[in-house]
């Protein structure tokens, strides 16, 4: 096969701001066939710039870094085309979610043999996604708020805002009898026994503000 006809690498952009990480993941990465790293951030704020003046086909991002929790770029990253890859030391069901949720397409743990980013990065590359763990389908329904209806959607956030169901009633001019189903269907779907409870389970895993 000629140079021509021959694929061309994967580009990555490492985003690590432990040095020694960092260069373990880019040798590991570098001697992979048909992959090659294109730079490497050391933040949120020069993930961005260098996403732009790179443009990687994917982003390896470390989740915590030193100017703040990585997920709230990955949005941004992914703009220009970029498929995201989450590394993080711990990987509860609530931050598959929230990574697929912010539009990544994976999410790995830092425990991870580098074989195991190497396909990883080929697989996102080529447009799959990988959760490593998985979490379970119901579950993951639940913290991305899939399995809630706009409407649905419409009353956790009146709920989050303290207000009554006659008041939601009002604001969705729906009747009384309507909102209370609707309460009861986003109680049911996020496992929780009382308005106050829904609220802080769809805080803490991300569905509302």
């Amino acid at each position: 096969m000629s140079s021509a006809d021959e694929p061309s690498p994967v580009r990555v952009l490492l985003v690590e701001d432990h040095d020694m990480v960092a260069e373990a993941l880019q040798l590991a990465l570098d001697r992979a066939d048909g992959i090659t790293v294109v730079g490497r951030a050391r933040s949120r704020v020069e993930a961005v710039a260098d996403t732009r003046e790179h443009a990687p086909d994917v982003v390896v991002l470390d989740r915590r870094l030193a100017d703040g929790d990585a997920l709230g770029v990955v949005a941004e990253l992914g703009s220009g085309g970029a498929r995201v890859l989450v590394l993080t030391g711990d990987a509860p069901p609530s931050v598959a979610a929230q990574v697929a949720k912010a539009g990544g397409a994976g999410l790995l743990l830092k425990s991870s043999q580098l074989g195991v980013l190497e396909a990883a990065v080929r697989e996102v590359a080529a447009g799959g996604v990988v959760f490593d763990p998985e979490p379970q389908p119901e579950i993951f329904d639940r913290l991305t708020g899939a399995a809630l209806t706009a409407r649905e959607r419409e009353t956790l956030d009146l709920l989050a805002e303290g207000a009554t169901t006659e008041e939601i009633g009002e604001r969705l001019g729906v009747s009384r009898n309507t909102t209370r189903n609707h309460v009861q269907r986003v109680l049911g779907k996020l496992g929780a026994r009382s308005k106050l409870e829904a609220v802080a389970v769809a805080r803490r895993e991300g569905l509302i503000g």
